[in-house]
């Protein structure tokens, strides 16, 4: 008889999310009564806007409860288009558009109607660590290139060329980037789309912190609007968590061209459907500007963070990072502790009781992630736990 257990299919060997951990052993201090202080959060610490709540709240009193296309509103498709155009500058339509139950499934979805067993996808590091257990999962083959701190964590041109083989078929950027908060300069995003067409590998575009970015001269670019060879080889995916702490609500979309956008939707009518029909509903108040101040005002807060978070970590003896750009992390150095990352955040949270992320998973072993989504009185507390922490190893 068979042992089904050992019976194996592509997304058999899928991990945890590798921040799971430490937030669980977080939780557990805290349910034991411990002053813990978390650098952990991936998600904005406002609530959602009033419209759009009550945009939903009012689709569900008028019983739009029922399926919608598997690719969304129709309504919402054309705000979501007309975004692309306006803001980002980059060619679309409608029918090249996908709203999905969140952004990370765009991300898987354009994925699997892309990659499969013998395709290789090219990952700089750090990246997001969904990424490679999503390549995994279709069966394709991750090749990571490394970024460096002293070049913006951008990816080099040539290395990025000389990665390529007759297997690449897409290259995963995130501008703004999660984890080293970088925002991509339009002259990388020009190298980068040059070699994308002449070496004819497509580029998913991952811009969901695109409008947390807090420097004028390091604006966002989308690297669809640079010219359109490239907007026919991009699939931009954005969503509607982090612009407008929208996190719970599960609701992203994406754009792509539109040979790709019907094997997405092909893809989303099998597996979840729809995205929640009453939850659409606050998103074209979203994208109808209805939300406007309260997305100022959040965005303004995350640059005053940004600013104490960095000022405070950047002196302490032995970490060394880079000043944020964009999104609501600091990437934070700690190799010369001589310990890695995960060993590192499990000392921190159990002697200083302060969480933080550990970057292993994250293509950065040597790197901790804290998340500056959090009050500043938490970020001051942070900072003077750290400090403490690693003046133990200057002694």
């Amino acid at each position: 008889m068979k042992d089904l257990q050992k019976n194996a299919g592509f997304m058999s060997g899928l991990v945890p999310s590798a921040t799971l951990a430490i937030t669980a052993l977080a939780n557990e201090l805290k349910s034991q009564g411990h002053d813990v202080c978390s650098m952990c959060a991936g998600e904005p610490d406002f609530d959602t806007p009033r419209a759009i709540k009550a945009a939903c709240i009012a689709a569900l009193e008028e019983g739009r409860v029922c399926y919608t296309p598997a690719s969304g509103l129709m309504e919402l498709r054309k705000l979501v288009a007309e975004k692309f155009i306006r803001e980002n500058g980059i060619a679309t339509s409608p029918q090249q558009v996908v709203v999905a139950p969140g952004a990370k499934f765009s991300v898987f979805s354009a994925v699997a109607a892309l990659c499969g067993p013998g395709d290789e996808v090219i990952l700089p590091a750090p990246y997001w660590l969904s990424y490679p257990e999503i390549v995994g999962a279709t069966g394709a083959r991750v090749t990571v290139i490394p970024t460096r701190a002293e070049n913006n964590y951008e990816p080099d041109p040539a290395e990025l060329e000389a990665a390529i083989t007759e297997n690449t078929r897409l290259l995963i950027l995130t501008t703004p980037n999660n984890p080293t908060g970088a925002v991509y300069r339009r002259e990388t995003l020009e190298k980068i789309a040059e070699i994308a067409v002449r070496r004819n590998v497509m580029v998913l575009s991952d811009e969901i912190y695109e409008k947390l970015t807090y420097d004028a001269q390091a604006p966002h670019v989308s690297i669809a609007s640079l010219n359109p060879e490239i907007n026919e080889r991009t699939i931009t995916v954005n969503g509607f968590s982090k612009t407008y702490a929208m996190t719970g609500w599960r609701l992203g979309y994406l754009s792509a061209p539109l040979w790709l956008t019907k094997r997405i939707i092909a893809f989303q009518s099998h597996t979840t459907s729809n995205a929640t029909t009453f939850a659409q509903y606050g998103a074209l108040a979203a994208l109808r500007g209805e939300a406007e101040s309260e997305v100022r005002a959040m965005c303004a807060a995350f640059a005053s963070r940004r600013d104490l978070v960095y000022d405070q970590i950047r002196d302490i003896p032995g970490v060394r990072c880079t000043r944020p750009q964009g999104a609501f992390y600091l990437l934070c150095d700690i190799s010369s502790f001589g310990l890695d990352s995960v060993t590192f955040c499990k000392r921190l949270l159990q002697e200083k009781q302060l969480a933080a992320i550990p970057c292993t998973a994250f293509g950065a072993e040597y790197c901790i992630r804290l998340s500056y989504a959090c009050s500043e009185e938490n970020i001051r507390k942070a900072a003077a736990r750290l400090r403490e922490f690693c003046r133990q190893f200057r002694a």
